[in-house]
């Protein structure tokens, strides 16, 4: 999983107030909506010293409507100065709350983002397409885009003869050529926009066109959903099944791929490394492509949700004793956060990914683990016991 809309956090001024709310609409009488939520919320914040401004810009966000249907979340990160992440969550959490600290809380905004695939959905036909984009949630789209084809000669005609076949020719012409525009455009504007998943749907003979004539980068991250249409009158319901089954299958493939990632390098003993300390050690280094929790790594009991790390301004300052952080030569405004945040806060920095592994997926010691984008001969190896991933040392952190 991307943690990129996290990045803007970095480097921002302390303290964090990072709230977590359901926001799912009150639908029965005596139902609790997202403002009485953030009142209680609030209440709490202000017991804990947040700056006021900070909790009025957050109210002015909750008061406005989500647009989102169903059962929902958001979360909504503030600096110092105001808020820098609002985001919806596809699940809401089990219960609102909301923090005040030197760091953000990050990871139940990434374990809720987990479930979420931002798309790009291309509806066409032989004269044009619609593209609507998802937000970051993947529960909300744009109005759609019209892309219109430049040719017009849409339907073959049924004569016969030299003239039928003319018009067959100049109809087949144009459908290619209104095919050409729009994989022109979807070039471009994936290009550019990066998203997961490009969903096409449609026109049978216009999403074949379309498909076979995309670039490489489109085509690559396209599939193929059925049941949808430009025009009125498609069942919506059985189309709105087909697309939440799409994003589903893609994002077990997603997770499964890097859970395989992770099965050979911890079989090899490289490119890939678990236990707390060692996770630690690489994040340091800035060595890490995909960090893996254990979906319940967080659990009542688990050594993770009870370690604690030591963090310096710079996310990679990252270590499990102070003597360890300020060996480094850092160690001028340390402090002592659960090991989550600091961990979540050292991949953002360096660009790495996020998955998390159900129980039996794969072997991670202490909830954690990573793949590597290099390994040394210094990295610890998963072969055999490091002295860092000495299980006895790291339940006495924190």
């Amino acid at each position: 999983m991307d943690l990129q809309w996290l990045k803007p956090l970095l480097g921002r001024p302390a303290p964090f107030t990072t709230v977590y709310l359901d926001s799912t609409a009150a639908n029965t009488a005596g139902g609790t909506d997202s403002l009485d939520r953030w009142r209680a919320l609030r209440r709490d914040l202000e017991q804990q010293g947040a700056p006021i401004s900070v909790m009025e810009d957050i109210g002015e966000l909750v008061a406005q409507p989500t647009g989102v249907q169903g059962a929902h979340g958001r979360v909504i990160i503030a600096d110092s100065e105001g808020v820098v992440v609002d985001r919806i969550l596809g699940a809401p959490p089990a219960q609102s709350q909301a923090t005040l600290g030197p760091v953000p809380v990050l990871l139940p905004a990434a374990q809720a983002a987990d479930e979420s695939t931002r798309f790009l959905l291309v509806e066409v036909d032989r004269q044009g397409a619609d593209l609507s984009w998802s937000d970051w949630s993947g529960l909300k789209v744009t109005e759609p885009e019209a892309i219109e084809g430049d040719h017009d000669v849409l339907h073959k005609v049924r004569e016969g003869g030299a003239s039928q076949r003319r018009m067959e020719t100049r109809a087949e012409d144009s459908w290619e050529r209104n095919a050409q525009s729009i994989a022109t455009e979807l070039d471009r504007q994936v290009s550019e926009r990066s998203p997961e998943l490009v969903l096409l749907t449609g026109d049978i003979r216009a999403v074949g066109l379309v498909r076979d004539a995309v670039g490489h980068h489109v085509r690559e991250r396209l599939v193929v959903v059925p049941g949808g249409s430009r025009a009125d009158g498609v069942n919506e319901e059985a189309f709105r099944a087909n697309l939440e089954d799409s994003l589903r299958l893609h994002r077990a493939r997603r997770k499964e791929h890097i859970l395989e990632q992770y099965r050979i390098g911890h079989g090899r003993g490289e490119g890939a490394v678990t236990a707390l300390a060692d996770v630690v050690d690489v994040l340091r280094r800035g060595q890490v492509q995909e960090l893996l929790f254990a979906a319940d790594a967080l659990q009542p009991g688990s050594v993770l949700r009870d370690a604690r790390l030591w963090i310096d301004k710079d996310p990679l300052e990252i270590a499990v004793t102070r003597e360890e952080l300020e060996s480094m030569g850092a160690g001028g405004d340390a402090g002592l956060v659960p090991a989550d945040v600091a961990l979540v806060r050292a991949a953002v920095a360096q660009d790495a990914g996020l998955t998390f592994a159900d129980d039996g997926a794969v072997e991670l010691m202490d909830g954690v683990g990573a793949v590597l984008r290099w390994s040394d001969d210094s990295t610890p190896s998963t072969s055999v016991p490091s002295q860092s991933a000495d299980t006895t040392r790291l339940r006495s952190v924190g």
